[in-house]
């Protein structure tokens, strides 16, 4: 058994091992899908480490890199094992491998999120010393099921697409910081996959939101304060369903403390899907 960068693999070689890893999973994501997801969250193959046996990846952490929260950090865009090679502790020697090489590069925290049923996956984080520091909520819904019925809307409001980099100021809006994945940062890395739209109110913004049609992925919706409970944010979520390309839509990792969302998305026939705990350790 050999740990070592994935610097000099082939991304075909990479994909199949996620593909072995995850193949016993609920959702499964096609190879197109997995360029960009690790593209929007700053993958990094020569920061990422496998366990290779007779040449071949039986384990992997695939790590991005970038900034959260104005802070340099490695973050968790995939561990995974092949189902054969689980239960002999390959993650945790990967990731104490890495290490020293994300610390040659001024990284000394490093962030994952992780979902709170896999109590094991909870437990080995644990105990190599990561800490909670949110969960999350995430919610995912067929299209058909949303109700979505737009009336009694108190101001007149114009939705226009929008370039997101021109309204930084949008964070004013926000109830919680958006995850690593949810970042402007993230955002950035792939801003051709990506639709901004705005709500226009006497030509001011007053809400918005940030969709990747191709995933069904909202990133960020918000509306400013004075404007809530007018109808604003189901005007934004009735042309987000338009513009969908897939059946279903999702809404992932906003910080349980946000009643807002919850009670909003209840109200269109959405319930929360699942929890995640966002964990970090200083390294």
């Amino acid at each position: 058994m050999e740990i070592k960068s994935l610097g000099k693999t082939d991304i075909e070689t990479i994909i199949k091992a996620f593909s072995r890893a995850f193949a016993d999973y609920d959702i499964q994501i096609n190879a197109e899908e997995l360029q960009t997801m690790w593209k929007r969250r700053g993958f990094n193959p020569d920061l990422s480490f496998a366990a290779f046996e007779e040449g071949k990846i039986v384990a992997f952490t695939l790590n991005g890199i970038g900034n959260f929260n104005g802070v340099r950090m490695a973050y968790d865009t995939g561990t995974g094992t092949l189902k054969e090679h689980r239960g002999k502790g390959l993650a945790t020697k990967i990731f104490e491998y890495s290490i020293p090489y994300l610390k040659e590069t001024n990284i000394n925290h490093y962030l994952l999120e992780v979902l709170q049923h896999n109590t094991k996956a909870v437990s080995v984080y644990r105990n190599i010393g990561f800490e909670i520091i949110r969960e999350l909520n995430y919610f995912v819904w067929e299209n058909e099921k949303i109700k979505n019925e737009i009336k009694n809307i108190e101001i007149s409001c114009s939705i226009e697409k929008i370039d997101i980099e021109k309204h930084h100021f949008v964070s004013k809006f926000w109830d919680f910081y958006p995850s690593w994945q949810n970042s402007f940062e993230s955002i950035q890395r792939a801003k051709e996959d990506f639709i901004g739209l705005g709500a226009f109110f006497d030509k001011k913004l007053v809400g918005y939101c940030i969709f990747e049609p191709n995933s069904g992925d909202i990133t960020q919706i918000a509306v400013d304060k004075p404007f809530r409970r007018k109808g604003i944010a189901s005007l934004l979520l009735h042309e987000i369903k338009k513009l969908n390309k897939i059946t279903k839509m999702k809404l992932l990792n906003t910080d349980i403390s946000c009643i807002s969302i919850v009670d909003f998305l209840k109200a269109k026939n959405i319930e929360i899907t699942g929890k995640q705990f966002e964990m970090i350790k200083n390294i």
